[in-house]
């Protein structure tokens, strides 16, 4: 896992939940952060802008028991799948 993802993804976690991004942990979920649905979908959308990456349509995110680090292992694996598809290598 390349922990540069995981900071990102975290720094982007604790921007849109208004917290450190020391308070962000692995195991915490979006609901512990204090991100709402409604946030938890902009959440996505900046994510997905960030790593310039589309996650699927029926990926729907559970807010109360999906954790920080299945949304890393969820960028991760969607950039696995741009760079295996050989997008963006124009």
């Amino acid at each position: 896992m390349n922990d540069t993802i995981q900071q990102q993804v975290f720094e982007i976690i604790a921007k849109q939940a208004k917290i450190e991004p020391d308070a962000v942990k692995p195991e915490s979920t979006l609901k512990d952060l204090g991100v709402a649905s409604l946030e938890a979908i902009e959440l996505i959308f900046d994510i997905e802008e960030h790593f310039n990456i589309n996650f699927p349509e029926q990926q729907g995110a559970n807010f109360d028991s999906d954790t920080a680090q299945s949304l890393v292992d969820a960028v991760q694996e969607a950039l696995n799948d741009k760079a295996a598809t050989g997008e963006g290598s124009k």
